[in-house]
């Protein structure tokens, strides 16, 4: 063979592998970088872990305190407040559903880290039920939606106050159970995502209209729009969203809008604010509809 035949077969060579590897490297597209509208402003002292909604009322979680609010007036019409022997010591969010209220419940910033279902009625507010999950390798329970006839839930690590000394907030993740809470799958959080929740972890999230997962930080006024991937055990971060919110417990409209109710915990406040459509096609992130 001539050196000159050698070096052509060689460059072949060489552009078939760079092609390869091309067609299978993990996709690089940057993360849609949106703008979400507020369309409304309540005053709502007891917004500070988060909010639910139903068709005709928001309800407040802070703590061990549950609060009921008229969505056309603005108006409290019933509040709930937690035994005082502690026996609930830190509501982290609220799914309105079904006549009730689904609440994640844990024991932060105690460890080992245990966590509970708690359920109310929305009606009366007065306590229904009780599901304990006890202590979980998967961290704090923070929020959780309905999704293919069970849950999809966040759970939480943290660097530091309520961590676990061998486990900080890269540990987080989203965890899907059947409708008896046993756990059937899971992801990582999108590293883009983990570090801007750093030191906390993901404190609000609901499936969309559209089937993406949103999440909301402990603090950060954005918005994280997830997909589950083609493949692999680490969602896709498909867009962000910035907004009227400092983190925090949400809630979709229940009118199939893109409506979200969020707080702000340091004002007092709960917004409701409209969000963009998502229309940007990441490689390799699905919504969670569908297959």
């Amino acid at each position: 063979m001539h050196l000159s035949d050698f070096r052509r077969t060689l460059l072949a060579g060489v552009v078939i592998v760079v092609a390869v590897v091309l067609r299978w490297a993990p996709a690089t597209a940057q993360p849609a970088a949106l703008t979400a509208k507020t369309l409304r402003v309540y005053e709502a002292p007891d917004a500070d872990q988060g909010v639910a909604v139903d068709k005709t009322h928001f309800y407040p979680v802070d703590n061990a305190v549950i609060a009921k609010y008229e969505i056309t007036t603005g108006k409290q019409v019933a509040r709930w407040v937690g035994p005082g022997s502690g026996l609930i010591k830190h509501l982290n969010s609220c799914l309105a559903d079904d006549g009730k209220l689904w609440c994640a419940n844990s024991n932060y910033p105690q460890v080992p880290m245990a966590s509970s279902i708690e359920v109310f009625d929305a009606a009366t507010l007065e306590h229904v039920t009780s599901h304990s999950l006890g202590v979980t390798d998967e961290g704090s329970l923070t929020w959780f939606d309905r999704y293919r006839g069970g849950f999809i839930a966040g759970f939480a690590h943290y660097t530091g106050r309520g961590g676990a000394e061998f486990k900080d907030h890269r540990y987080s993740s989203v965890i899907v159970f059947d409708a008896e809470w046993r756990r059937t799958g899971g992801w990582l959080f999108p590293p883009s995502v983990v570090e801007r929740m750093a030191p906390d972890a993901a404190s609000g999230g609901a499936i969309g209209p559209d089937g993406w997962l949103y999440l909301l930080g402990h603090d950060r006024p954005e918005m994280y729009v997830v997909g589950r991937p083609a493949m692999g055990p680490a969602l896709i971060h498909v867009a962000t969203i910035a907004l009227e919110a400092e983190g925090q417990a949400f809630s979709f409209a229940r009118d199939g809008s893109r409506t979200v109710f969020t707080i702000d915990r340091r004002k007092g406040l709960v917004r409701a604010i409209e969000l963009p459509n998502i229309t940007a096609e990441v490689p390799h992130a699905r919504p969670f509809t569908g297959d």
